[in-house]
């Protein structure tokens, strides 16, 4: 699972084309890049893919349902978004750090309960809801693999429109793989799945069928 997770986790990272120079940080290479809220970057997009693949999963999940192996593969996902979701916006109160958008200073951290820039919320969900997928099918399918473009472009995004330092991207990707491979490899049904009546687990398109 460890040579999985670091895998998954350098095929995103590798994936961004983030300028590593020297900078601040955690990891030293925080810095403000050019502001850019054009185009393809436009917050507008960001928020299209963030809500468009929520609704995909949780779509998938009903649809399907977890006696279906693609089914249980989105409920899977759903897990893994919902718990990466609680512990990025647990972090972001605890760090309180300021977004580049306030202060040039990468190292301003422990500020005002409206600080939250690490780590990535967004990045981390997105990472979250394509791992299961990727950790599913990559034996089978290697071009699964390109489903790790969606938060690596999101992980750009964000870094551009000066909502987050690279090291809060870096951080929310690692968060979402790990979930994620968690969520997939754990031999238990999903956990919402148990919260809720058995009847989800026949997604729609079988039930009607």
């Amino acid at each position: 699972m460890r040579k999985l997770t670091l895998r998954l986790t350098a095929c995103l990272i590798f994936s961004l084309p983030l300028a590593a120079i020297a900078g601040g940080g955690p990891l030293g290479i925080d810095h403000r890049v050019s502001y850019d809220n054009h185009g393809i970057w436009k917050r507008t997009y960001q928020e299209r893919l963030l809500y468009g693949s929520v609704l995909a999963v949780g779509a998938g999940a009903l649809v399907f349902g977890a006696d279906d192996d693609v089914g249980d593969t989105f409920w899977r996902s759903t897990d893994a978004m919902v718990i990466t979701a609680a512990a990025t916006t647990t972090m972001k109160y605890a760090f309180r750090r300021e977004r580049p958008s306030d202060t040039d200073s990468p190292d301003r951290w422990f500020r005002s309960g409206s600080a939250r820039s690490f780590p990535s919320g967004e990045v981390a969900a997105l990472s979250a809801a394509v791992v299961p997928f990727i950790v599913k099918y990559s034996d089978d399918y290697p071009v699964v693999y390109a489903l790790a473009l969606l938060p690596a472009y999101d992980a750009v995004a964000r870094v551009k429109v000066r909502a987050h330092w690279q090291s809060d991207v870096l951080a929310g990707a690692a968060i979402g793989v790990s979930v994620g491979i968690w969520a997939t490899r754990r031999s238990e049904s999903p956990i919402i799945l148990g919260w809720l009546p058995g009847g989800f687990r026949v997604g729609f398109v079988h039930r009607f069928r």
